[in-house]
This record gives structure tokens, sequence and C-alpha cells, in this order.
């Protein structure tokens, strides 16, 4: 006689030991909720692993893991942001993101109501990117060794044959250009973390940034020397990595930097600095001088790029200073081998 099977109650239960055990409840877990929502051919197989035809061209590979506390958030939560950041990080390669994996580590006790809408997001974030997840992998903690739910993340993707985005490429004289405003999608993590509330309320900037990218490249082709999603440490800390990658110097106009007045307005509330904060669907692109003003152009024309703009150049300088430049003629510097503003007059 066969067990009656428990159904999951994605309404009210929550994530018990067993469903990390690789038994029945574990295969309930998987199929009746993450293939529900990422649903494709390759997990349909149910394989430990999947097989997928390489297009022409190199591959590219990363791989992340995402902690975020909340894991809601105004503009998303940690499911849509952990595709976003792996496409973005294939994307800043010059490549087309092809696949990913997810693997899970949740905490016993888990509502599987916030599961379910983790893997929702999931499902729509890379849907809505043209891509599938198509492999991954559960775990169950006890209570008390996760913070809920911590997700890791692998992705692939191709990138033509003889195009290569690299920091040593820049010279002097190249021009640097934001796709957009910064701050955004930090500001709204640390304003649901405090419990605050704005007049103007402030959403995550998380997208995936690959069609942007692709704009970006069909108007500047090999004239685009480099790209960074500026995520942790905002664009002070990518822009320190790129000079301390490439040998040079930036000169920054910080007033040519866009940041919206809410969050200028939060920033200054609770003591940080924009150029400071983690940004999840914003780009840095280093472009030579020739191709600057049509790659600013295209990144205008796409709804992720509307508000881009060119914020500084590339300058000969040993000591790979980042100068934050303003129209009075002083200014500040960050130094990358210590991570410190210097006062000084630029």
């Amino acid at each position: 006689m066969s067990m009656p099977q428990r159904r999951l109650d994605l309404k009210n239960g929550c994530v018990d030991l067993s469903h990390g055990a690789g038994g029945r409840a574990m295969g309930q877990l998987i199929s009746g909720l993450f293939h529900e929502a990422f649903g494709n051919e390759w997990l349909a197989r149910g394989n430990d692993q999947s097989a997928f035809d390489v297009p022409a061209g190199r591959m590219v590979m990363t791989t992340d893991g995402y902690v975020v506390s909340p894991l809601f958030f105004p503009g998303g939560n940690i499911g849509s942001l952990a595709v976003h950041g792996t496409v973005n990080d294939i994307a800043m390669a010059g490549a087309r993101p092809l696949y990913l994996s997810a693997s899970f580590i949740i905490e016993e006790g888990f509502g599987l109501a916030d599961l379910k809408r983790v893997a929702d997001a999931m499902g729509e974030a890379a849907r809505s990117a043209g891509i599938a997840i198509i492999t991954g992998d559960t775990k169950v903690v006890e209570r008390g060794k996760a913070d809920g739910l911590f997700i890791s993340t692998a992705g692939v993707g191709v990138l033509p044959e003889g195009f290569d985005l690299s920091a040593d490429k820049a010279r002097p004289g190249d021009r640097v250009l934001l796709s957009g405003s910064l701050g955004d999608h930090g500001v709204a993590i640390m304003s649901k973390r405090q419990n605050l509330a704005f007049d103007t309320e402030i959403l995550s900037d998380s997208a995936a940034l690959h069609e942007l990218v692709a704009a970006m490249i069909t108007a500047g082709g090999q004239g685009i020397r480099l790209m960074r999603d500026p995520t942790r440490g905002g664009l002070a800390a990518t822009m320190n990595e790129i000079a301390q990658q490439s040998r040079l110097g930036f000169r920054l106009e910080e007033e040519a930097i866009p940041v919206k007045p809410a969050v200028a307005a939060a920033c200054e509330l609770l003591g940080l600095d924009p150029l400071n904060v983690a940004n999840e669907g914003k780009l840095v692109a280093v472009v030579a001088p020739d191709v600057a003003d049509s790659v600013l152009a295209a990144m205008k024309a796409h709804p992720l790029g509307r508000d881009a703009a060119e914020i500084g150049e590339a300058v000969a300088d040993d000591h790979r200073f980042v100068q934050m430049a303003t129209s009075f003629g002083g200014g500040r510097i960050v130094d990358w081998l210590s991570g410190e503003q210097l006062p000084r007059i630029c």
C-alpha cells in the first residue's frame, strides 16, 4: 500500500530539515516550488547536471553569493537580485548571458510562502533576461545556522571572437561614462533595514544590463575599453579598482555624477556618501574619446541608460589617484591603496 504524499503548504508551511534530506519531502520542494518557478526543459529532465549546446565564440563564466538583509526590499528581493547580479557580471565582459545555476541554503523554519516569492522572482527575472536557470542544489540547515536564506549562483555566457574588455587597455584621455543615478539600491536596502520612510519611495535599481551593454557595443565596438558594475563599495571602490588595474589615474567631475534628490537626502540623513553606496543596475564604462559621444547616445536611448552621463576621464598618474573634482576648483582624492579620502586641491 502506498503512503499518502504530503502536499506543500505554500501559504502557511515552513521549510523543515526533511526538505534537505534527499527524500520525498525534498523532491516535493524541488518539483513543487523551484521547478514551477524556473520551469524549463533542462530542469524537467531531473538530472544532477545539465548539458547544453555551446555557441561560437569564447565562453565567460562567473559565480557569486547573495546574503542580503532584508531579503525583501523596495524594488526586488534576494531572488531577482541573484539573477541580475550574475547576468551583469557576465555582461561586463561584453558577453551574452546564456544559463545560470542556483544553490539555496535555507534555514529550518523559513516560510514556504516567502521561498516561493523568492523563487518566482528569480524565474521572472531569468525569463525577462532571456536566460534559463538549468541546474541547482538545495540544502536545509538547522535554526540559527543561516540568516533565513542564502543563494549562490554561477552563470555562463558567450563572447564574440576578438572582443576583449580589460582595464589594461585604458589610455590617458579615455572618457568615463556612467549609465545612471547612484545609490538607489543601497539606500533602498538600508531604508528597509532601518525602517525609514521617505516622502518619495526609493526603489532598488536592480536590473539585468546585458541589452544595454549590447547597444553600447554596437555603437562603440572596440573603442570600449572596459565596463564594470559598481556594486559593493559603489562608484568610488570601482574606480579605485580600475585605477589599480589600468595603472592610470581618473579625474571625475563630481557635479556630473547623477544622484536622485531623494537618494542624496537619505544619504545625508544616514551619514553616507552616494559614491560609496552599492548599485545593482548601473554600469561604468571607460571608452576611447572618438566613440564616447556615440556610446553615450546609445546608452541614453535605452531605458536603463536614459540618465547616463559622461563623468570624467583617464589621466596619466603613477600614484593611480581617483580625483573627485568640483566646479569650484577644489575636490578630494581617494587613494586605492588605503581606501581613505584625502583632502587636496585638484
